[in-house]
């Protein structure tokens, strides 16, 4: 299926605004039904689950967005970069990655493959990002 870049950017936008806002559900509400999000590899987990856990480790997280990026027609690369202090070590993070996302007929995200240096995040959430 061929994406419109345009719409793709305005929808990328608006899902930065969720991951920001702090309501889990603003996320959920940019997949559809029953997709999921699969980072560094992991098995597959309902996107809740994740927001919910991603904005309880960082309450005041800011999600940056960056490149929107379509490959072969099929998968739309979406670039972040996170920054927030930790809740439970109090160190400042900032780490980039991007998802993967498979666009569903109704242009929500039908299935999410996440990906970030797992290793400098582990190490940013026990020290910070200036260590």
């Amino acid at each position: 299926m061929a994406h419109d870049r345009e719409q793709l950017q305005g929808f990328a936008r608006s899902y930065t605004e969720a991951w920001c806002s702090g309501e889990p559900a603003r996320v959920v509400q940019h997949y559809a039904s029953a997709a999921t999000i699969a980072i560094n590899g992991g098995s597959p987990t309902p996107i809740l689950d994740v927001a919910q856990s991603f904005m309880a480790a960082f309450p005041s997280i800011e999600l940056q967005m960056g490149d929107v990026m379509i490959r072969d027609d099929e998968v739309v690369e979406y670039h972040w970069t996170l920054i927030g202090d930790h809740s439970g070590t109090g160190h400042h993070v900032y780490i980039s990655g991007f998802e993967e996302w498979t666009i569903a007929e109704d242009g929500l995200v039908a299935a999410s493959l996440g990906n970030f240096d797992q290793a400098e995040y582990d190490r940013q959430v026990a020290h910070g990002v200036d260590d």
